[in-house]
């Protein structure tokens, strides 16, 4: 296991997760997928990697339906707390960003169906943001997720100190991502399908007024931090 993601201060988690874990020969499953977008790094890297993908949002799971071009991958409707996989068939399982979004009352059920999928030995990583930052300012606005982030990191601990999981790593890093403008932002967070986000004229205003400050030649640039909690299913 390399621990070097612990020494970069910015970095594209993607690459780093390569480096991390050896994915090659593996069955994996990414709860959450959104557009397929991480999906598609972890497919067309390596070699002889089976990936289940779920989905929820049906909008966006029909989309990802039809991409053709990823033959070791099966998308799949479910929620992470109702895993339609057997007990002991994945070796790595992936929630990126997306434990936050799990119902408050349904993290800790989330986390007992990753523990159970899992073969023995086997890794969950999860990754969320932290609540803080610039971009969080401006998201926080219409969308203030401190309460699900902190009951999520709970639900996190709680499996840990019930023997559920073993605490295999915990990672603190900063990702990169950048806005054309302010219309690319409400193109890719505010009218995403996932989440129903219904702004009023001056929220709307009140959050463009707060992305602008982040703008500069290349567009706008936030720096976000986030937090990794490797965890792995005991042996026995």
């Amino acid at each position: 296991m390399n621990s070097q993601i612990n020494e970069i201060k910015t970095c594209n988690e993607m690459e780093e997760l390569e480096k991390l874990l050896s994915l090659d020969g593996k069955t994996i499953l990414e709860l959450g997928c959104g557009n397929a977008e991480k999906t598609r790094f972890i497919a067309t890297n390596g070699y002889g990697r089976k990936i289940k993908s779920t989905e929820v949002d049906t909008v966006q799971h029909a989309n990802n339906l039809l991409i053709d071009d990823l033959p070791n991958v099966e998308f799949l409707v479910a929620g992470a707390e109702n895993i339609p996989l057997e007990d002991g068939s994945i070796d790595f399982v992936f929630m990126f960003k997306s434990l936050h979004h799990v119902p408050i009352q349904l993290m800790g059920t989330a986390l007992t169906e990753i523990q159970r999928v899992l073969k023995p030995g086997g890794l969950a990583y999860i990754s969320e943001p932290e609540f803080k930052g610039a971009f969080n300012e401006v998201i926080r606005i219409f969308h203030d997720e401190e309460e699900v982030r902190k009951q999520a990191y709970a639900a996190i601990n709680k499996t840990i100190s019930s023997k559920e999981f073993l605490p295999e790593n915990e990672l603190f890093f900063n990702t990169l991502t950048t806005f054309e403008n302010f219309e690319d932002f409400e193109e890719k967070i505010i009218n995403v399908t996932h989440t129903e986000h219904k702004l009023s004229e001056e929220l709307t205003q009140k959050s463009k007024k707060q992305f602008l400050l982040n703008m500069g030649r290349n567009g706008a640039e936030f720096l976000i931090p986030m937090r990794v909690n490797l965890l792995k299913k005991p042996e026995h």
